[in-house]
């Protein structure tokens, strides 16, 4: 007999198993039954003899008659290869007419001869009236010597089924079949049948869950839910089924996500008590404002955390603009006043020289070891990145080997292996949803002693409830809801150029009067040029306005007379550098961009924004965008371009946008629309993410409850064979992928 650890080529056969790894990564009985269906049929349409059929052309149907007429051809040879042939044969007596014609047909001739009752599976087509099955799948009814005679996939059922003769019908007469996600390669059928196989041999399924708990939310057991989801043809029965399954998958994750909490809990974390006489404590005193009191009640809890011998793991999540940035710093300086090191790594080369400027300025002489003019005691921040000449490189590297670096800020170059820090003790990640789990794990490793350096995570991407209890699952939350005092409100407008297209020429205007009084703009637009789309038919509206156009029209037309600049993801790094800085220093009136300002930038005299296409951006996309205007002293305005009329479902989702500048709830919005799909996205490996029955739109308790049996069952024993067949799926550190917004 067969358990759920097996491997499948023993059971299966070792083409088909191949085939299930190639496709799915599918290796044993539990891959395979955890593979569950998409969907489920009405059954296979099976036609019997003398039925009168009115079919459309692509329906798929089952035929079950006798062969009354056969027909060989042959087919056009190939070269270096020996003639094949063709067979086309005639079902029954019907009307219109049916055949079903096989290409390479030899080793069928002697199979589907006249007089032979038959199975065939198809799409229909028809041809001068007559119905065509094109190399159908097809099963021999009632052979000789009792053999099964037919297509791979159809002899595995009828194998399975362990009926033989008329009775092998049985197995495909039913009120349904599931459906399940395929290939070219790997059809439905083939799926089913290999389920089929397993299932015949399969020992009963050991219950993975506490009997407690099953009676508690009234589950069903293991054993039936695995077999029910498959093969019942009772719909309550396979909706229960489904129900225990979304129970598996609630308890698989946090499952997961527990015993990595718990796990680096264990280990052990260098602990930075707060000096009173330190960098942290001078920053303070010398701050040109005041810290809110989120950031401060955020600041002492995250304090609490640096001082102990265990590694803080810890997402801070905040509106754009809530000071998420200067409640890092000054964590970080509490880890250098305890004489180690910081690194904040950053998505992209723009953000990760920003946040080296704004760290520089905003620590002054503390930031000035080794220079004229440094306070007491100070430390260093050093900048790496990709783009950075290799003598660049090779000092900011021995700055960090030498530890004269306290604060290291970098791109995806500080956790290349030629970099090694001194002593590293915190990392700081910024926009989380940018890397994944393996990427902030190696940049940890870099750490010496044993020792497993504080984590702080950041995003400014609000994170609903679900998400933060499942992908960040194994992180802390810390939030931050207070904007600091006299940041200035930002009004937002949907601009619907198909109904109004006169309100587009006076957005232009509009930002006219903002330069003229002194301030700056940014227009925005989803692609850079027309090539990565130009084999794409586009599915909603016309096709974008590129930056590069709008550059053009911008520049020849309405604001001709300002001081236009370019900026996207294609410009090398010192030209970005370069129009960054052009455009902080006011040289540049209206910066022409794509999103490659979304996060991080921060131009305070910027008052105004123009986002081109509007509809093609995500929710919480727009929200980081817009949040890039209101950070100075002046009110700001965000205008909405959309081509797509004003009552439709896009412009619905832009008037919500407009309508709310509260990030969390716009967070739910989006995901309510995306669907946890697109929010998840792909794992590392390219696949799909695991989850198929647990939304993290419609089951919030579902997976409240699966954490509060996670916890006090780790607790309890932290070794549960059972509940790490659950985890398998979401254990390994390239299987969890963090939200991606890109």
């Amino acid at each position: 007999m067969v358990a759920l650890n097996d491997l499948l080529s023993p059971i299966v056969g070792a083409k088909a198993a191949d085939k299930l790894e190639e496709a799915f990564g599918i290796r044993t009985v539990n891959d395979l039954l955890r593979h569950y269906p998409r969907k489920y049929s009405d059954g296979m349409n099976v036609r019997e003899e003398g039925e009168e059929i009115e079919l459309e052309e692509g329906t798929h149907v089952t035929f079950v008659d006798v062969i009354t007429a056969t027909e060989v051809r042959q087919m056009k040879p190939q070269p270096g290869k020996r003639p094949r042939k063709l067979l086309r044969v005639t079902l029954g007596d019907r009307n219109p007419p049916i055949t079903a014609t096989f290409f390479n047909a030899d080793y069928l001739i002697g199979s589907l001869t006249e007089g032979t009752r038959v199975m065939l599976s198809g799409e229909i087509g028809y041809f001068r009236k007559t119905v065509q099955l094109s190399h159908p799948a097809f099963l021999v009814i009632g052979a000789p010597g009792g053999r099964t005679i037919g297509t791979r996939s159809f002899k595995k059922i009828a194998d399975a089924s362990g009926e033989s003769g008329s009775d092998v019908l049985a197995a495909f007469e039913r009120e349904f079949f599931p459906i399940y996600p395929a290939t070219k390669k790997l059809q439905s059928w083939d799926i089913y049948a290999c389920i089929c196989q397993v299932l015949a041999v399969l020992d009963p399924i050991p219950e993975l869950l506490p009997k407690s708990f099953l009676q508690q939310w009234n589950l069903m057991s293991e054993d039936k839910a695995l077999r029910g989801v498959h093969v019942s043809e009772n719909a309550v029965e396979r909706a229960a089924a489904q129900e225990r399954l979304t129970y598996d998958e609630a308890i698989g994750l946090q499952w997961a996500l527990v015993c990595r909490r718990y796990g680096e809990l264990g280990e052990t974390g260098p602990a930075a008590p707060l000096r009173a006489d330190g960098l942290a404590a001078a920053l303070q005193k010398q701050l040109p404002f005041e810290l809110t009191g989120g950031q401060r009640e955020v600041l002492e809890v995250i304090s609490g955390e640096l001082g102990k011998s265990r590694p803080m793991n810890r997402m801070l999540q905040g509106e754009v603009g809530s000071g998420k940035t200067i409640v890092s710093v000054l964590a970080m300086l509490q880890v250098v006043d305890a004489g180690l090191q910081c690194a904040l790594l950053a998505p992209t080369e723009v953000l990760a020289a920003q946040h080296y400027r704004s760290i520089r300025q905003v620590l002054g002489p503390l930031a000035m070891a080794g220079e004229l003019g440094a306070a007491d005691g100070a430390t260093a921040v050093t900048l790496l990145t990709g783009s950075m000449s290799p003598q660049q490189k090779r000092q900011a590297r021995d700055e960090i080997y030498s530890g004269t670096a306290g604060i290291v800020v970098g791109t995806h170059a500080i956790i290349q292996e030629s970099v090694e820090f001194h002593r590293l003790g915190m990392v700081v990640v910024d926009e989380q949803h940018r890397f994944g789990v393996e990427q902030r794990d190696r940049l940890r490793a870099k750490a010496s002693g044993g020792i497993t350096p504080h984590l702080l995570v950041m995003t400014a991407t609000p994170i609903p409830r679900t998400i933060a209890l499942t992908v960040f699952g194994d992180l802390e939350t810390s939030t931050l809801r207070e904007l600091p005092r006299g940041r200035q409100p930002i009004t937002t407008n949907v601009v619907f150029t198909k109904d109004k297209p006169s309100w587009l020429d006076r957005a232009w205007a509009r930002i006219i009067e903002e330069v003229a009084a002194g301030r700056q703009a940014y227009v925005v637009a989803s692609r850079i040029d027309e090539e990565p789309d130009k084999k794409n038919a586009y599915e909603h509206g016309p096709p974008p306005v590129t930056v590069l156009q709008v550059l053009e029209r911008l520049r020849t037309g309405p604001l001709a007379g300002l001081r236009l600049g370019l900026m996207h993801g294609r410009l090398a790094p010192e030209e970005k550098d370069a129009v960054m800085s052009a455009f902080r220093a006011g040289e540049i009136d209206v910066l022409i961009c794509t999103t490659v300002i979304e996060v991080g930038v921060d131009v305070p005299n910027a008052t105004m924004m123009v986002v081109m296409d509007a509809d093609r951006f995500g929710i919480s996309q727009l929200h980081q965008l817009r949040g890039r205007i209101g950070r100075g002293q002046h009110p700001s305005l965000c205008l909405l371009v959309t081509r797509m009329p004003e009552s439709s479902k896009a412009g619905e989702r832009l008037r919500a946008v407009a309508g709310t500048l509260d990030g969390f709830a716009l967070a739910d919005l989006d995901l309510q629309e995306r669907q946890e799909g697109d929010v998840l996205g792909y794992n590392q490996s390219g696949r799909l993410t695991t989850l198929r029955f647990l939304s993290l739109a419609d089951h919030l308790g579902i997976i409240q409850d699966a954490r509060s049996f996670c916890e006090a069952a780790y607790l309890d024993n932290p070794h549960q064979p059972g509940l790490d067949v659950l985890a398998a799926p979401f254990s390994d550190s390239d299987r969890v992928q963090y939200l991606d917004k890109s």
